[in-house]
């Protein structure tokens, strides 16, 4: 990513972009705690159906302990692109009106962004998208259809490994200075942790590919765009076409959380809170939200996704409330009557890991392979998800290079020059209290200054997508259809042609 050679300036608060949020849950919060704590821009609005979570939101980054005024709250994104058609259309009549909202965060649920991304495109918002940028390669190129047909704006999406100080200084390291020479090889891991997929991926919202998509996008997109990034795409995005893969594999399973892996001891206990073995389980639901968490005052993640309302009480004092509302969402189950529909509408934290109705992989590996080229010289990386790790997210790898080799594990980089035969070990400084390794605070800031540039006309929108955001859109849906390949090779048990896929699939998809 090439920073700017000049900074937009916007210290003055009437010309800082204004932002709107769309989705109060986990990300939406992390994104506006990220922008304010910037300076770079304005938390303007937030649009969320769920009241509670959007007044949240609203009194902590825009209203403060005021009430929210005109074009401040949104029960829902359909009410803000209502109420901006006839903002604009007062405007143009000449009556006054709240000033206008520059740019948007999506974070809602993945299977929704396809719909609002295409709704906000034709009105000339700037977008951020939280990641995945859509649940299907055709709602993919939907949205790219639909960004680049509208009005030129900057469009980011929320694979946040490439803005973290670690992984920035990692491919300045490797790419740029080349401090390992050549790369042959690259291995990287993502450790998901053992609890945290029971949470997301076994009992959450993304445990199912029906109702969600594969885990491979769900939760590890940015890993394979984290790859391509440090592999395949040209350090300046104007200088020459990428060095892409020539052939990608991949193989995993379900291999954790099923009904052949659950303990004698649980016997026909389908709730935690009903089961004989709660207080031994390691994925008890009360181990993990009450006794890891709540118990010792953490009603943030995850406790706050069980129920939003647990840390407003924890926060008034009230810790028998809050342990009482907790229970009682755990204890939420369904039974052999309640029709699917219901119960893939929501998630169920307090049911057994090993009688969900779960699906998705909780152990992949997926291999890509270059070719010697005019783009690029021959090379490998293997990408492997698991489940079932005390490392939370804490992702590792090695690159082995012509001239030495590189050990990352998220906190440190550890570089051994073969021509020397010497070792060093480097330690990225990374913002306290920030997440994915200040990886959200990097792609807010960018994102901010991006469309900080083109409001002050500093620059143009592609001047300022390439000075700041670093990435094309292109580039977005090219991260996502590797994943799609992947996914197409691991079931099909098959090495896939990039080349021919990408032509069958993506090209004939823009073009019909």
């Amino acid at each position: 990513m090439a920073p700017s050679r000049v900074e937009p300036s916007t210290s003055d608060a009437r010309q800082q972009p204004r932002f709107l949020i769309i989705g109060a849950g986990s990300r939406g919060n992390s994104y506006a705690r990220a922008l304010q704590d910037s300076k770079l821009g304005v938390v303007a609005a937030v649009a969320d159906p769920i009241a509670f979570k959007r007044k949240q939101l609203g009194r902590r980054y825009i209203w403060s302990s005021s009430a929210p005024e005109d074009g401040q709250e949104f029960a829902g994104w359909k009410e803000y692109v209502a109420y901006e058609h006839q903002r604009r259309a007062d405007e143009a009549a000449g009556i006054s009106t709240p000033p206008k909202i520059d740019a948007a965060f999506i974070c809602v649920l993945d299977h929704q962004h396809v719909e609002v991304a295409s709704a906000l495109g034709p009105l000339g918002l700037h977008i951020m998208c939280e990641k995945p940028l859509a649940t299907t390669l055709s709602d993919c190129l939907r949205i790219q259809q639909s960004i680049e047909s509208g009005p030129k704006s900057i469009f980011a999406i929320g694979h946040v490994l490439r803005y973290s100080p670690h992984n920035m200084l990692l491919r300045h390291l490797v790419r740029e200075k080349k401090v390992i020479g050549d790369i042959l090889s690259l291995e990287h891991i993502e450790p998901v942790g053992y609890w945290h997929f029971a949470h997301s991926y076994v009992r959450g919202n993304w445990r199912k590919e029906s109702i969600s998509a594969p885990s491979l996008m769900t939760k590890s997109c940015h890993d394979i765009d984290f790859i391509l990034w440090m592999l395949c795409s040209p350090l300046e995005a104007k200088d020459r076409t990428p060095h892409l893969p020539a052939t990608i594999s991949s193989v995993g399973s379900l291999k954790q959380f099923k009904r052949s892996r659950k303990p004698k001891e649980a016997g026909e206990a389908e709730n935690c809170t009903e089961c004989s073995i709660k207080s031994s389980c390691i994925y008890s639901a009360l181990r993990i939200y009450r006794d890891r968490h709540l118990a010792k005052g953490n009603a943030k993640w995850p406790v706050d996704i069980v129920n939003p309302e647990i840390d407003a009480l924890l926060a008034q004092g009230e810790t028998e409330a809050a342990d009482k509302e907790l229970l009682a969402s755990l204890a939420s189950n369904y039974g052999k009557d309640t029709p699917v529909q219901d119960i893939e509408s929501r998630p169920w934290y307090g049911r057994c890991v090993f009688e969900s109705d779960n699906d998705v992989v909780d152990d992949q590996f997926v291999t890509f392979e270059w070719k010697d080229g005019p783009n690029g010289q021959a090379k490998t990386a293997n990408f492997h998800m698991i489940a079932q790790t005390l490392a939370q997210c804490e992702r590792r790898g090695r690159i082995y290079g012509t001239a030495g080799e590189i050990y990352y594990d998220s906190k440190s980089i550890t570089i051994h020059d073969f021509t020397n035969d010497e070792t060093k070990v480097v330690h990225p400084e990374v913002p306290k209290n920030s997440h994915h390794g200040g990886g959200d605070d990097g792609l807010t800031a960018q994102f901010a200054k991006a469309v900080a540039a083109v409001k002050m006309g500093a620059m143009s929108v592609d001047e300022s997508q390439t000075a700041y955001v670093g990435c094309t859109l292109e580039e977005v849906v090219r991260s996502h259809a590797a994943v799609f390949a992947a996914e197409e090779a691991r079931r099909g048990g098959k090495v896939v042609d990039w080349g021919e896929w990408w032509e069958e699939h993506v090209k004939h998809g823009l073009r019909s």
